[in-house]
């Protein structure tokens, strides 16, 4: 690396002072051209004002010579002035251009190796400063993905190993002969060999609709009709739980989706607000056109979200309260990810912990002949 910064500057110096001989050159052949010409113009004017009939060619000659020895020593002085100065201003200017840049090399080459905390120093010069910018920008989104699939990986392992370490407490205890089989063990090892289950299904379904890899079987349909039926089939669950569930009578929605999908994203929200109100709070589903937009509001009086958690608990694997009972904790992951799909978008709003929470999903709107509605505004 260093060889090459080496050559940089050397071609930077050498054109520096390519541009330099070239000037001076065109500059001493019309100067010498032009003032040679002038002088002798000049002392032919000086000889015809003479009274005594003319200057003498003699000295015309000497004036000749010593205007073209002490233009000569001038031009070469100049010239070696000049160089010098060229060359240190070349110098100068390569230094501070290869600089920046080995910097980013350097920093472009720490983060292909890992170092995503590599940083360049930003220069003054506007250009290369946006370059340090974007290199840096660069290295702050590498430095973010690997956090998060660092994360990642922790997470998976947390909702993989209390499964697996209960099936394994299970097997080593009807070893040991401290439990004896029975429907009760087979039952409880089927549930954590099903929860297994559940989360290798869902981070399949997960990788493959963040890497837009999930098939959509796109058709005509009433969003407020799937909202309701997803929310229907989940009552006998309220009705256990003593939460009242409200569906809400709403206008059509007629939008361009998977039915399938946005009822797995309903049965998603709606179930997630059952697991979190307590026995005798209320669900509520609504629907309503807001321009371009149909919207589902699921709205409960459960036990709320802080602020600066209404975005968190669309990560991966993110639980406000990991003891309370819930699924894997990717499900809105999930759901934000079909609803994106799908050209909308999923936002949860509360007025804070123990006041409820409220999940709006909206998603675009259909015109009558079956394309999507355009924002004429």
């Amino acid at each position: 690396m260093r060889r090459i910064t080496d050559r940089l500057v050397f071609r930077l110096i050498v054109s520096h002072i390519l541009v330099l001989v070239i000037a001076v050159g065109v500059t001493a052949l019309l100067s010498r051209s032009l003032a040679g010409s002038f002088f002798e113009d000049h002392l032919r004017d000086m000889g015809q004002d003479q009274m005594m009939g003319g200057m003498s060619s003699v000295m015309s000659d000497e004036l000749s010579r010593g205007f073209d020895d002490s233009f000569n020593r001038a031009l070469t002085i100049a010239m070696i002035v000049s160089g010098i100065a060229a060359v240190g201003a070349s110098g100068f200017a390569a230094t501070r251009l290869v600089r920046p840049i080995e910097r980013v090399r350097r920093a472009t080459r720490r983060l292909a190796s890992g170092f995503y905390s590599e940083r360049v120093p930003v220069p003054v010069e506007t250009e290369l400063a946006a370059l340090a910018h974007d290199v840096n920008s660069l290295g702050a989104a590498l430095e973010e993905v690997e956090e998060r699939r660092v994360r990642l990986v922790a997470e998976v392992a947390h909702e993989l190993r209390t499964p697996l370490t209960t099936i394994q407490g299970y097997m080593e205890a009807l070893l040991d002969g401290v439990l004896q089989p029975g429907d009760e063990i087979y039952a409880a090892t089927a549930r954590e060999a099903a929860r297994l289950q559940r989360v290798a299904m869902d981070l399949s379904l997960l990788s493959r609709a963040e890497e837009n890899r999930l098939d959509l079987n796109v058709g005509p349909l009433d969003l407020e009709v799937v909202a309701a039926e997803a929310a229907s089939r989940l009552r006998p669950q309220f009705d256990g739980n003593g939460v009242d569930l409200i569906i809400s009578p709403g206008e059509n929605l007629r939008i361009q989706g998977d039915s399938d999908r946005l009822a797995q994203v309903f049965t998603n929200v709606v179930g997630n607000a059952l697991t979190h109100t307590s026995r005798g709070g209320t669900v509520q589903v609504t629907s309503s056109r807001i321009g371009v937009l149909g919207q589902i509001r699921v709205t409960d009086t459960g036990r709320g979200i802080p602020q600066d958690q209404l975005e968190l608990i669309f990560e991966r694997f993110y639980r406000i309260d990991r003891e309370a009972p819930g699924g894997t904790g990717i499900g809105l992951t999930i759901a934000r990810r079909i609803v994106r799909l799908h050209g909308g978008n999923i936002s949860a709003e509360s007025a804070g912990e123990g006041r409820g929470s409220t999940f709006l999903i909206a998603v675009p709107l259909d015109s009558a002949d079956g394309r999507p509605i355009r924002d004429e505004s």
